[in-house]
């Protein structure tokens, strides 16, 4: 099979020494391929030296033809328009020139072929949705969804045979996302997407994992992958329990073979006591005896560490994506009881009747454990009524998850940042909550500035959910953005065995789905928050 991008033996270290790839070997066909892998693994560095932006230290990658590349940080500038972004403000300023009747020779060199530049450009983005935008708009009067999709136009512009994306749906509305997932569907060349956003991780043809350092492929979308590595850790748990049964077996089977070369002994030196067989022949047979015994004990000790060998082989085969399994019944609402009473201000544009489905509010009343989600395009102002929530108070205990995870004191460990909002529990109830989120012993010593983004995120999950008193209404602002697919699960568990009401902004329609989501609000900048009654 051609592969149109080639990873060989590819190793990039970062200055201060650390490797993030080590002798790395990929090969990526075409089609649409979906690079995946907890945070932390090198996806981002990986892009990065595909694209070019990075060198690698050893190694090479071979790309057939144009890559275009949208990186997870879009560089910005407020003062930078629409055409620069686009990267065809020197295009459009030699075709302005040559309309004006200037025709030196520069300009025609800085056209080239492209005279259909400003439709192509204008053509592009009305494909994603943004038709409105014009080219010599300012980037600082664009939402961070839009600018997103204006740097995505700019790769597509440049009609690429290799795209890469690096996450290119973390900041955009559904809105947005779903005019991406459809340029996605339509690409016909070579597409490498880093993600965790499901639902586009569910139109690629294979998946492609970074883990432990090498990467492997998948065939079909994210389904495909998840069914094909349950299937693998059920026969790899298998093999565990065969494993550790072989060693149970050694071990007894040794404890057999001494205590029976013991007995042996015993009755050897019996015999030689009551002169049963004279002393030359007892010290000769005790030689052999021991002899034999030697073999014997190393024979089964040598088949006791294969056995051992073999179980520890059999674990390395485990994957640690380990589950979080808490009970939090101090959290639970009883049903008729009224979590928040919110007065509206009235929107500057009725909702009634604006969409299908929609009801307007001018209370907002959450009663019971409600799961509430929070939708809307981005700059509706979701993030303002979730803090207006934390200012005016609910009839509960309630705490806030913000976007930016900076609830934790960077200086403490992790076991002092959780006791800092459970101040009446022991050191060893918080260590034995904090195991259920996955930090056990040393992990729960370390400080949390130390921490990797999805090990900051459970810490920070566990200090939330154990705070005092107990919350039994959790306001979550976009809580899937920048996590890894990990975490996502590990999130989606946690909140399952929450018991009071939530409310959770988030454009993740999968992953509302998962939390078991009972009621749907839509909030807009003009109309103000609405009853919902249709998804998205």
């Amino acid at each position: 099979m051609f592969h149109s991008l080639v990873v060989d033996h590819v190793s990039f270290s970062w200055p201060d020494g650390t490797k993030a790839l080590d002798g790395l070997d990929a090969a990526f066909p075409a089609g649409r391929t979906g690079l995946i892998g907890v945070n932390g693994s090198g996806k981002s560095t990986l892009m990065k030296v595909i694209a070019g932006e990075l060198s690698p230290s050893s190694g090479s990658v071979s790309v057939s033809g144009v890559v275009g590349y949208l990186p997870q940080n879009v560089p910005l500038g407020a003062s930078r328009t629409v055409s620069d972004l686009l990267e065809i403000s020197a295009t459009r300023a030699a075709l302005h020139a040559i309309e004006g009747g200037d025709v030196a020779e520069e300009h025609f060199a800085a056209v080239g072929d492209d005279w259909d530049v400003e439709e192509r450009a204008l053509a592009e983005l009305d494909r994603l949705g943004l038709g409105h935008v014009g080219l010599d708009r300012t980037v600082g009067t664009l939402s961070g969804g839009e600018t997103i999709m204006v740097a995505l136009a700019a790769q597509l512009l440049k009609r690429p045979d290799v795209l890469l994306l690096d996450e290119p749906t973390n900041n955009l509305d559904l809105d947005a996302r779903r005019r991406l997932y459809a340029a996605v569907a339509a690409w016909q060349g070579v597409l490498l997407v880093v993600s965790h956003d499901r639902a586009l991780l569910e139109l690629v043809d294979q998946i492609a994992e970074l883990r432990d350092g090498a990467v492997r492929m998948y065939g079909g979308n994210l389904s495909a992958y998840e069914a094909q590595v349950e299937a693998e850790q059920e026969a790899v748990e298998r093999v565990v329990r065969t494993a550790e049964g072989e060693v149970r077996r050694q071990q007894r089977e040794l404890v057999e073979a001494r205590t029976r070369i013991e007995r042996s002994a015993r009755q050897g030196r019996k015999a030689a006591e009551n002169k049963k067989v004279p002393k030359m022949a007892a010290n000769a047979l005790k030689r052999k005896a021991q002899v034999t015994a030697g073999k014997q004990r190393a024979l089964h000790q040598e088949k006791l560490e294969e056995a051992r060998e073999r179980l520890t082989e059999a674990e390395q085969a485990v994957r640690d994506d380990a589950e979080i399994r808490i009970d939090l019944p101090g959290t639970e609402v009883p049903g008729g009881r009224t979590v928040l009473t919110l007065p509206l201000e009235p929107g500057s544009v009725p909702a009634d009747g604006a969409e299908p489905g929609l009801k307007a509010l001018e209370t907002l009343v959450i009663r019971g454990p409600e799961r509430v989600a929070l939708l809307g395009p981005n700059g509706s102002g979701k993030t303002t009524l979730l803090k207006r929530i934390v200012e005016q108070g609910a009839h509960v205990p309630a705490r806030y998850l913000p976007q930016r995870l900076d609830l934790l004191d960077d200086r403490l460990s992790v076991v002092d940042n959780v006791r800092a909002l459970a101040p009446s529990a022991s050191v060893n109830e918080v260590r034995a909550r904090l195991a259920r989120f996955l930090f056990r012993g040393e992990r729960a010593d370390q400080a949390a500035g130390t921490l990797s983004g999805g090990e900051r995120f459970r810490a920070t999950l566990a200090a939330l959910l154990s705070a005092e008193p107990p919350p039994q209404l959790l306001l979550l602002d976009e809580p899937t953005n920048n996590l890894d697919m990990a975490s996502v699960r590990q999130l989606a568990q946690a909140l399952s065995a929450y018991r009071g009401a939530l409310i959770v902004a988030s454009h993740d329609l999968p992953f509302l789905e998962s939390i078991g989501i009972t009621r749907r609000l839509r909030q807009d900048r003009q109309r103000g928050l609405a009853e919902s009654s249709i998804d998205g």
